[in-house]
């Protein structure tokens, strides 16, 4: 269930600033977009957003670094924060935030479980990266990294 009070404070929060965001997603598959744009008047900030779910997009389509994702792999804290800082970048916006991670039920390890999700949020000051181990099916894991994606973003907003 999306929280949907956070999310109506985090649209308040970008419209009354004037900010512009842009997303990069890749085990959210498009789920944070399409919840900012469920409110009336998001294309006033609401950029684009990339679902950047294979290594090749991430690379072609939010310039991670080839050699971040060989390194550290595609569900890490550098490639959430590549993937955010890359999509602020080229698409010109204040914010860009992104999610890379093994929402399930297959395609977990032992050192990368099932549930591991990394969110990052980039502005032109900061970049954030947290490390989240969420429970419960496909779904469940989603919902949870989009709420928690929608309150990372409003604590950006509110210190810009």
């Amino acid at each position: 269930m999306i929280d949907e009070s956070t999310l109506k404070k985090v649209a308040e929060g970008l419209f009354k600033k004037k900010l512009s965001i842009a997303t990069a997603e890749s085990c959210t598959g498009g789920l944070i977009a399409h919840t900012l744009t469920n409110i009336p008047g998001s294309s006033s900030y609401f950029n684009r957003g990339v679902v950047a779910y294979s290594n090749q997009s991430k690379i072609d389509l939010l310039d991670v670094s080839e050699s971040v994702i060989l390194e550290f792999g595609a569900v890490s804290e550098e490639t959430a924060e590549a993937m955010a800082k890359g999509v602020r970048l080229k698409s010109k916006v204040d914010i860009g935030l992104a999610t890379t991670g093994i929402a399930g039920p297959t395609g977990g390890s032992k050192n990368k479980p099932v549930g591991l999700v990394y969110i990052s949020v980039s502005t032109a000051h900061e970049t954030t990266v947290k490390k989240h181990l969420f429970s419960g099916d496909r779904l469940s894991i989603k919902e949870q990294a989009c709420n928690t994606a929608l309150t990372m973003l409003l604590d950006a907003v509110n210190r810009m």
